[in-house]
């Protein structure tokens, strides 16, 4: 370890002891500082104490945590550490308002069972791809009738309702150009107002722009950027499927003097688009490709690294000899996704934020680019695997289309209209570990851009959804078909 490592080592130690503070820290900070314990958790943003984003406290500071990957699983650990008998819902985008800026976990991936998220892997503290508008939260699970230490209260479970509304007209305010700006409603006689940023999505944006006729959402603003004050928002918890033709067929939360955490800085807006772009997964690919390998951990190091195994392969005692001979059984298959849109599909982050990755020499330029879902017959996940972008390229092209986009080199990534990029069968993650799958009959899906991170002219040909039969010597997968994720 060379000297710097070393005294950087020392340094990360002693901020967690709180024996020494860098920079100037507020005394208010101070006293919010005093008292908490690492790997604390708290619920902010919400209506009530039983929901909200959620936050961790890492080293002296409050942090939020990133929505990629975020799903009951981690919710439920929320919620059972905050003394509630469960999870009723996990959200994202932001759903109650802005994040923080500092942004601690990213990727969790948890069994479900762990009594802390520290528990749960993760990308590393500190470690994301992550905004302000992609905070994860809980809405915690209430008893119905739940009584207080002397016995003597009783709390009714509020229930959370969803309206739509007959008439509400719609127009962009405050943009430099006419296809952006902030989201204004005109609700029957009411005076035009502003929509609440909560979980607003390229969803909702979509349904805006198509309705004012300036084609897609490009994306979705939850901030003050085209102006507004949070006093004139007059519409909170907008839900769109991005299939409505006008905003009022969305279903949305609250009318009138609503509740917006994050005030000025959570004020839905909407950049418009004629051009975007459209992934399609080869449905027919996966079909014919899929089949079962066992493969030692010696030769998945690399994968265990990227979070590509499932849960259990973690679970082994890496000091008992021969543990890298254990094998594991994957679900292998090929996944070739081509571009039908009218323009190049583009990662998310700038170049210089793409994550090196040194085990397999090569730039993340998205952490979450597919997923792979096993569902059994009742709807429940019960295995699963993702692929980050680790090359998006140009692989095969139509005639006269020429390959603009090549990793090679630190080159541009992206997929060219026109173009496919294949994911082969037999390269790192490119499967679902299915070493503790019974045997039985499971839907099986790849989700491509799963989490709407890149907006698309459409997202119902986004997943290629098949029938997995599996007898434990060999899986078969049919009647495969494209849906949304």
């Amino acid at each position: 370890m060379s000297p710097f490592h070393f005294i950087c080592c020392c340094l990360t130690a002693l901020f967690s002891l709180n024996l020494i503070r860098c920079g100037p820290r507020s005394r208010q900070n101070r006293r919010q500082a005093v008292g908490v314990n690492e790997g604390t958790l708290r619920l902010v943003g919400g209506k009530s104490s039983y929901e909200g984003n959620v936050e961790i406290f890492h080293v002296g500071q409050w942090g939020s945590i990133c929505d990629d990957e975020w799903d009951i699983r981690e919710a439920s650990i929320v919620c059972r550490s905050l003394g509630y008998a469960n999870s009723t819902k996990a959200t994202h985008n932001s759903e109650y308002g802005r994040g923080r800026r500092v942004i601690w976990m990213d990727n969790l991936y948890c069994k479900g069972d762990e009594k802390r998220l520290e528990d749960c892997r993760f990308d590393g503290w500190g470690s994301h791809d992550c905004s302000a508008t992609e905070a994860a939260g809980v809405a915690c699970e209430f008893e119905n009738t739940a009584i207080n230490k002397s016995n003597a209260l009783l709390v009714k479970k509020p229930k959370l309702k969803f309206h739509k509304e007959k008439s509400i007209e719609v127009r962009i305010q405050g943009g430099r150009y006419p296809n952006e700006g902030r989201v204004e409603v005109k609700i029957g006689k009411r005076d035009w107002g502003l929509v609440c940023g909560d979980g607003w999505s390229l969803l909702e944006a979509t349904v805006v722009c198509q309705e004012l006729q300036l084609g897609y959402g490009q994306a979705a603003v939850q901030s003050s950027y085209f102006g507004g004050h949070h006093e004139n928002i007059s519409i909170s918890g907008v839900k769109c499927t991005g299939r409505e033709k006008n905003i009022s067929s969305c279903l949305y939360e609250n009318l009138g003097k609503v509740f917006c955490p994050g005030k000025d800085e959570n004020i839905a807006g909407v950049i418009c688009a004629k051009e975007l772009p459209d992934l399609v997964p080869d449905e027919v690919e996966v079909e014919r490709s899929a089949y079962l390998e066992d493969r030692q951990l010696l030769f998945l190091q690399c994968a265990m690294e990227e979070n590509c195994l499932s849960s259990e392969a973690y679970k082994l005692d890496k000091n008992d000899y021969g543990w890298l001979y254990e094998q594991r059984r994957l679900l292998r298959f090929t996944a070739r996704i081509g571009n039908i849109g009218t323009t190049d599909f583009r990662p998310f982050l700038p170049k210089h934020a793409w994550q090196w990755h040194m085990c397999h020499l090569h730039y993340h330029s998205m952490e979450v680019f597919a997923h792979f879902d096993i569902i059994n017959l009742q709807g429940q996940k019960v295995a699963e695997g993702h692929k980050a972008s680790f090359c998006l390229e140009d692989n095969n092209c139509e005639v006269g289309v020429e390959k603009k986009y090549a990793c090679a080199n630190y080159g541009d990534q992206g997929i060219s209209v026109g173009c496919t990029d294949t994911y082969l069968h037999n390269i790192d993650c490119q499967w679902v570990d299915i070493t503790e799958l019974p045997p039985g009959i499971y839907n099986f899906k790849v989700s491509i851009n799963p989490e709407f991170k890149v907006a698309e002219l459409n997202y119902d040909n986004n997943a290629a959804v098949c029938t997995l039969y599996y007898n434990a010597v060999s899986a078969r997968l049919f009647n495969c078909t494209l849906q949304r994720p």
